[in-house]
């Protein structure tokens, strides 16, 4: 297991997470180019909890990305012939040579929500658990570049978030009675979570945590574990930033607002609503 936190990020101003941003989406757009041009297959699989920003994260990854060998996998809910033939119905959802995949909840489902909330059997739970090691070390021995993130969120900030979404004109319905009736298995989907992270972190295909509290860091360092991971033709080496922590002029667009003129405080509140609400 490893955890990725590039703290240089703590310190980033919008203008420079922009900067930041941009510069990353350069060197992904020479990694996408060499998948192509040698016939590799990347999946990058993203996990968490709801509101944890796996929709957004890959939103950035891909916003310059060429559209023809890229695609974003979300099942949904599963019909009972996928339930049942779980790894098969995720064989056919893999890369094939020349493309990037990314998983927007993954084969890790059964090891997540579905025992969490009831959605699959002790048996199917246990099966997958026993299996899902071999499974993924058989398609890495056929070519399968796989990168597996786990974005964590706090409690908090997921309760923070349910109630931006709930109060928003436009992002409502991103909110479900499904996902309320999650976090108050809070305990229950960490349990599990420790679990999958002791049996299915291996040496070829380990867990990769990102603190996702603040959803710009957390994209940022997603790009740069990637393109840190793969070799790739035109590489570049993404030599470390330092950015100033002190903003002396307390200011920050929120919404398309320009606040300004902020005390410290003020600043802290409205950067924390706009870390958990981009």
């Amino acid at each position: 297991m490893i955890i990725y936190d590039r703290t240089e990020y703590n310190a980033l101003r919008q203008q420079q997470y922009q900067a930041e941003k941009k510069r990353l989406q350069v060197e992904l757009l020479k990694l996408q180019e060499w998948t192509m041009k040698n016939n590799k297959k990347i999946g990058i699989v993203f996990e968490g909890r709801d509101a944890a920003g796996k929709g957004s994260t890959i939103k950035r990854f891909i916003e310059n990305m060429m559209p023809k060998s890229v695609n974003v996998i979300e099942l949904g809910v599963p019909t009972k012939k996928q339930e049942k033939n779980w790894f098969r119905t995720w064989d056919r959802r893999l890369p094939k040579p020349g493309q990037i995949h990314f998983f927007d909840r993954s084969w890790f489902s059964r090891a997540l929500i579905q025992p969490s909330m009831n959605y699959c059997s002790e048996s199917q739970y246990k099966y997958f658990m026993k299996n899902v090691n071999k499974w993924e070390r058989s398609h890495i021995e056929n070519g399968l570049i796989l990168i597996k993130f786990y974005l964590s969120l706090s409690k908090e900030n997921q309760e923070l978030r349910f109630h931006l979404r709930e109060t928003s004109s436009l992002k409502y319905w991103k909110l479900s009675p499904n996902d309320w009736e999650a976090h108050k298995k809070w305990r229950l989907f960490t349990n599990f979570k420790d679990q999958m992270f002791i049996k299915t972190s291996t040496k070829e295909s380990p867990w990769v945590i990102i603190n996702s509290d603040n959803k710009m860091i957390a994209r940022l360092n997603a790009m740069r574990y990637v393109l840190s991971s793969i070799d790739y033709h035109g590489k570049k080496k993404l030599k470390s930033k330092k950015w100033s922590k002190e903003d002396p002029s307390y200011e920050l667009f929120l919404n398309k607002v320009h606040f300004k003129n902020l005390t410290k405080e003020q600043y802290n509140l409205l950067y924390r609503i706009k870390a958990n609400e981009q």
